[in-house]
Formats: structure tokens, sequence, C-alpha cells
């Protein structure tokens, strides 16, 4: 992940808690955005299959990649409004995938 992810995340977040408090309903609507950001990458990519044939082709796969990183951002954003570990929680559960599909650590690539 960018090293610059959890520095922007927090002052995102820092920014919408001034803004909206950090309450049970703004947590909600956090986690909500995730699904709304992720209903976008299906939006873009049917535009850019053009699985809709009364529309066509709308989309491309560079906008599929930005909806993308609006969903990364959008997670990111609601996991450190619910917890101080984000970085750690995310860590974690990266390297617990990886070990699923039995890769190889960072470095340790014989």
């Amino acid at each position: 992940m960018s090293a610059a992810l959890w520095p922007v995340v927090a002052r995102i977040t820092a920014a919408l808690d001034a803004a909206n408090a950090r309450d049970e309903h703004e947590v909600a609507m956090r986690l909500l955005k995730v699904n709304e950001e992720a209903g976008e990458v299906a939006a873009a990519y049917i535009g850019a299959t053009g699985q809709n044939p009364r529309q066509g082709i709308t989309h491309t796969h560079h906008d599929v990649a930005q909806e993308l990183a609006d969903v990364i951002i959008a997670a990111a954003v609601a996991l450190h409004s619910i917890t101080d570990q984000a970085p750690a929680v995310l860590d974690g559960k990266l390297h617990a995938a990886a070990r699923r599909l039995a890769l190889p650590p960072k470095g340790d690539r014989t």
C-alpha cells in the first residue's frame, strides 16, 4: 500500500469527524459509502464491457480502476473510523490472505 495512505486517511477521517461528528449514524454512513462506491465499480465495469446494449460502451478500464481506488479509500476511512489500529488490522488481513494462497512473505521469493 502507498505509504501516504494512512496519514491521508487520518486527515480525511478528521475532516469528516469535524463536519459530522463520529456517532453511530455517521459511522454507519461511512460503512454504506463503501457499498455505494462498490456499486460505482460495477456500473463502470458494465459500461466498459458494453453489457447494456441500450447504452453500449460508456466507460473505460481506467474508469473502473478509478472507481476501485474510491472503494479502497472509502473502506480505509470506514476502517479508521471504527478502530485506532486500522493499519495493523489491514496489514494482518493482507498477510493472512497471502498465507491462504501460500505466497511467501515479502523478501522471501526464492
